[in-house]
């Protein structure tokens, strides 16, 4: 029997609900809905939860099957199984990696979510989420809360940030890892970048100020060395035209988009050159968070 979240409201006390609600103002691809803790987690046609998907069983063998059937609808030729996988862990990470960065980035306040209190229907663009302990600073008001631990300041923040994404991600790559075909350092090196592109792009939806707050805040938690995450937030500008500016980064992994589309790489691909950068970045503003 299929379980499906009704209320539209957060838990009574949540810490996250505000940052989750401008999220889902800011960006309509993304819906989130707290769950109380006696509320059981959805299931049934359309959800998967995260925990299914790091089994690597049927709940992860349906999933996959969502973006075999979109790249062939789409592109008119079957993608690699690898591939496929690759995809797939790609946008379930993009879209978790935002339940905790943003309310980190709006409120400074860290979620902890486990992989067993996330579920994810990937077609309505919804996931339902169950908070339990999260991080904060000493004079946020939300540290008299149930399940608040207080760290000390910014660093340990961030340190917590990077804490949370690895301790939900980590099963999940474990569950996706054979299918993908790559190494411990290549699934880090997504991880990194869809910290970064996440954020950046929700921040970019909330305004030009907020869109260079994100870049400065994201080389802080990212700058290179923190492990078990693969190279830093990788920001850097390129002179365009009449020496306009253009903010670009470099990615840490490929998600292997040209094996369907050879020329047709992300802009901010490895693979893509800077001259190509600048004639794609000035040709369309819209991408430059791509």
């Amino acid at each position: 029997m299929a379980v499906k979240p009704l209320r539209t409201h957060a838990p009574a006390g949540s810490p996250v609900a505000s940052a989750y609600a401008r999220l889902g103002r800011a960006y309509s691809g993304l819906r989130v809905t707290e769950l109380a803790a006696h509320e059981p987690s959805p299931r049934g046609v359309g959800w998967v939860g995260a925990d299914e998907l790091a089994a690597g069983g049927e709940g992860l063998d349906a999933f996959l099957a969502w973006d075999e059937a979109q790249v062939l609808r789409d592109y008119g030729s079957r993608a690699r199984p690898d591939v496929v996988a690759g995809f797939g862990l790609h946008r379930y990470a993009w879209e978790f990696c935002l339940l905790v960065t943003v309310p980190w980035f709006l409120d400074r306040r860290v979620p902890l979510l486990l992989p067993g209190s996330v579920s994810y229907h990937r077609t309505d663009g919804h996931m339902a989420v169950r908070t339990g302990s999260f991080a904060c600073l000493p004079d946020d008001p939300a540290a008299a809360l149930r399940g608040a631990r207080v760290v000390p300041d910014e660093d340990a923040l961030r340190h917590e940030v990077r804490v949370a994404v690895a301790r939900h991600l980590e099963p999940v790559m474990e569950g996706f890892g054979p299918r993908t075909r790559r190494g411990r350092r290549a699934l880090w090196g997504m991880a990194t970048d869809d910290i970064v592109e996440g954020l950046w792009y929700v921040a970019e939806l909330l305004g030009e100020a907020e869109k260079r707050r994100a870049a400065h805040e994201l080389e802080l938690l990212l700058p290179g060395a923190t492990a078990p995450y693969t190279g830093g937030a990788g920001f850097r500008t390129l002179e365009g035209p009449g020496g306009r500016e253009l903010p670009t980064r470099d990615r840490a992994s490929c998600c292997f988009f040209y094996t369907i589309r050879p020329d047709d790489t992300c802009v901010t691909c490895p693979r893509t050159c800077d001259a190509d950068r600048v004639a794609r970045l000035t040709a369309d503003p819209g991408t430059l968070s791509s």
